[in-house]
């Protein structure tokens, strides 16, 4: 596994020292660390890293709120639970570029059923960069919110439920007990979701790829270092991009392990 993991990483790491392109493999030259430099000197870096960080932070704050709300209700029903367990996981069991696709022929001019629903005329989703965001960010929460109040629920259940009963008895109010009793003992399977779909946000590729294709400044991390790599086979550059794309997910995984000191073995649970 970590052969794997370290031979490509390991690669990417020594091209990215070099001038490389695949159309001039005789031109290749070791120049250190400029393609480091060139990128982190480049607005169009910077440009995707804001888009990035954007879609990242939105979708992952909207999905904690609705993750929860979500888990909250497949923790209490009595009746249908697993018919609604099955209903609000239906999208996460969809082919993220498929799901991609659904989306984008949904806000499209020409196909979409939106802007009929909403009367929004002629408006245009993909011809400018918030909007286009728009779509992105909602296809995203759409997409994995499933997959946040799974792992909310699976900290739900680990809630002592003779505290919920002390704080009854104590006349502690709903928003009381949530706030006393249920998200402190949810603390370590909230970090862990968190983690887990910033991590997997900070990495988003498919839905800009198929709805934009990058256009409008909706270009992520991932995007930049496919167009360097496959589309215009600047190795050099792409690999220093896809190098300095693991250092940002390393960074945020240290962040959160160790700073808000997250402990995995805490979260156990069978939802």
């Amino acid at each position: 596994m970590i052969l794997v993991t370290a031979y490509p990483l390991g690669y990417a790491l020594v091209l990215s020292l070099y001038r490389y392109r695949l159309t001039d493999p005789d031109g290749r030259e070791f120049v250190g660390v400029q393609n480091y430099v060139t990128v982190l000197t480049d607005p169009v870096w910077w440009s995707a890293a804001s888009t990035t960080a954007t879609i990242t932070v939105i979708s992952v704050a909207v999905e904690l709120v609705l993750g929860f709300a979500f888990a909250w209700v497949m923790f209490r029903i009595l009746r249908g639970r697993s018919l609604i367990r099955t209903a609000i996981l239906v999208p996460y069991g969809i082919v993220t570029v498929v799901s991609a696709f659904i989306w984008r022929y949904a806000f499209q001019l020409d196909s979409g059923f939106v802007n009929q629903w909403f009367g929004l005329g002629d408006f245009n989703w993909f011809g400018e960069r918030w909007s286009s965001l728009f779509v992105i960010t909602l296809s995203e929460i759409w997409k994995t919110t499933p997959f946040i109040s799974l792992l909310l629920l699976a900290g739900l259940v680990q809630v002592p439920e003779e505290l919920m009963e002390a704080a009854k008895v104590d006349g502690a109010t709903a928003w009381q007990r949530l706030r006393k009793v249920v998200l402190p003992n949810m603390k370590a399977a909230i970090m862990v979701a968190v983690l887990f779909r910033t991590l997997d946000a900070w990495r988003i590729f498919d839905n800009p790829f198929v709805m934009t294709g990058g256009a409008n400044e909706t270009e992520t991390l991932s995007f930049l270092a496919y167009r360097q790599n496959v589309t215009l086979v600047n190795l050099g550059a792409g690999s220093a991009v896809s190098v300095l794309l693991f250092a940002t997910v390393v960074l945020i995984a240290f962040v959160f392990i160790k700073v808000f000191r997250t402990d995995l073995s805490q979260v156990r649970g069978d939802s």
